[in-house]
């Protein structure tokens, strides 16, 4: 039996190998045919010569990438054992950067590979779409770009927009006021611009019109100039409403588009506008797109696993 020995010289063991040996753990996952064995500094592997060329390459990727970034978790461990190069999950230093200084000083940074091309993809694109699954941090890395714009004042305001289009539930019989009857649908943009800008002067923002969270219908007719514009939840919108955002785009402006091919929530027979917008503007220069995936998930680790459950139902039916 062939004996790959790996020592690290300049990474904390502890904090590399994860708590109680996760990452460890995980390597062996990938590498059932291999005996690894983690003591002190050193990694022990024994098996066939080609599974230790593959295990020692692989390794020397996770360990450039830890000396880099100061980080290891599950999700990157996937995407580096199962990337064919470094260009599938590591892109230019400036894009893994703090993007904005949030609320009681906290670092907004993208927390994975795509969501660190996103970035690159804004600043080379005025419109981008970025494309994939719940919990992939993709409405969430659009707003933190657009409080950057707006801090550094590439842009004078802030649109945040949804199609008030939610699992069958109906606008007309919610109480209140039509800002209390959207503000539920807005929500998780609120909570995003929350983390970012302090309370009061995120109020102050909105009064003045600096900030605008609105349903499409309040896009209609309107130009948006100088602007960071973020259409989320693109999936629900129809041919028409897609036409018709995407044409609002004005001078100075920025539009991203976010959304969920999945979780389609319009009537039957009605065709999503983002999918179609998708086919139509696929060849379309100054046009960005970006398809995240479950490997992206920055909520809890379940929220994958839920997401591989059900896209593996969806695809036997």
């Amino acid at each position: 039996m062939n004996e790959l020995i790996i020592e690290l010289s300049e990474i904390n063991p502890r904090e590399f190998f994860g708590q109680q040996n996760a990452n460890i753990e995980l390597l062996k996952r990938y590498f059932p045919k291999l005996k690894i064995v983690a003591r002190g500094n050193k990694i022990k592997a024994y098996g066939d010569e080609d599974l230790l060329e593959e295990f020692d390459r692989r390794f020397t990727m996770l360990t450039e990438h830890f000396g880099k970034y100061n980080k290891l978790d599950e999700n990157i461990i996937e995407r580096v054992l199962t990337s064919q190069s470094k260009a599938d999950y590591e892109t230019s230093k400036e894009s893994g950067e703090t993007i904005v200084h949030g609320v009681s000083g906290k670092l907004i940074k993208p927390q994975t590979a795509n969501q660190r091309k996103l970035v690159e993809l804004s600043k080379k694109n005025d419109l981008v779409f970025a494309i994939g699954p719940a919990g992939t941090g993709k409405t969430y890395v659009g707003v933190a770009l657009a409080v950057k714009a707006l801090k550094e004042k590439s842009v004078k305001r802030i649109i945040l927009t949804r199609p008030a289009v939610e699992a069958g539930e109906n606008l007309g019989f919610l109480p209140g006021d039509m800002k209390e009857k959207l503000d539920p649908y807005m929500q998780p943009l609120y909570d995003a611009l929350r983390d970012m800008i302090p309370h009061e002067k995120l109020e102050s923002f909105i009064e003045k019109g600096v900030i605008q969270i609105a349903p499409m219908a309040f896009m209609r007719g309107r130009t948006l100039d100088n602007a960071f514009v973020i259409l989320d939840e693109a999936q629900n919108t129809t041919h028409a409403q897609m036409k018709m955002f995407l044409t609002r785009m004005g001078r100075s402006a920025k539009f991203m588009i976010t959304g969920d091919p999945g979780q389609i929530d319009l009537p039957r027979r009605v065709t999503s506008g983002l999918k179609e917008a998708l086919l139509i503007l696929k060849n379309v220069k100054g046009v960005g797109m970006l398809y995240l995936d479950d490997k992206d998930v920055v909520r809890h680790q379940l929220v994958k696993k839920v997401i591989a459950a059900y896209k593996d139902i969806e695809n036997r039916n």
